[in-house]
């Protein structure tokens, strides 16, 4: 019987055709994954980091447009807040000038419904003049032809009647 024996320093000194052909199959390996696998792995190693360096130029891209926006945005936030105040004093002085207006108008008229009344105070004082004017004539007159209608001896007895007449007027 053989038995088998297991020689340490075999571990250490390996056989030459051992060496020739590990180094064969290692430099083939290492032929076929560089041929086939290294190519296509970095490849897409490289597409990868191009698509980031992409990824990551588009969001600062977008970061700097949404501060461009944001700027814009305040920008016209503050326009349309000056605009609003210009349209609230715009309005207040047209509110003003209606107000001032309607009052100048409402003084106009008041004037002229014065000035119209004390026409029309002026026309009646007068026609009451006159009327009064008539009737004192017409009274004169009916007194005279009293006067005359009876014929009195004298001063005393004429004096007298007018008296009577004029007491008989303010009665009435």
């Amino acid at each position: 019987m053989h038995i088998l024996a297991f020689d340490p320093m075999q571990l250490i000194t390996p056989d030459l055709g051992m060496v020739f052909w590990t180094t064969v199959v290692f430099l083939l390996f290492w032929f076929l994954i560089g041929k086939f696998a290294l190519k296509p792995i970095t490849k897409a190693i490289k597409a990868r980091e191009h698509f980031i360096n992409d990824a990551l130029s588009a969001a600062d891209k977008a970061k700097a447009e949404m501060q461009q926006l944001q700027s814009d945005n305040a920008a016209l936030l503050k326009e349309a807040r000056e605009e609003g105040a210009k349209i609230l004093k715009e309005a207040k002085d047209v509110k003003e000038s209606i107000i001032a207006e309607a009052h100048n108008r409402a003084k106009d008229e008041a004037a002229k419904i014065v000035a119209d009344a004390k026409v029309e105070i002026d026309s009646q004082k007068k026609a009451a003049i006159a009327e009064v004017k008539n009737e004192v004539s017409r009274i004169s007159i009916d007194i005279a032809q009293k006067i005359l209608g009876r014929e009195l001896d004298s001063n005393k007895d004429q004096q007298a009647y007018i008296n009577s007449l004029v007491d008989k007027i303010k009665a009435n």
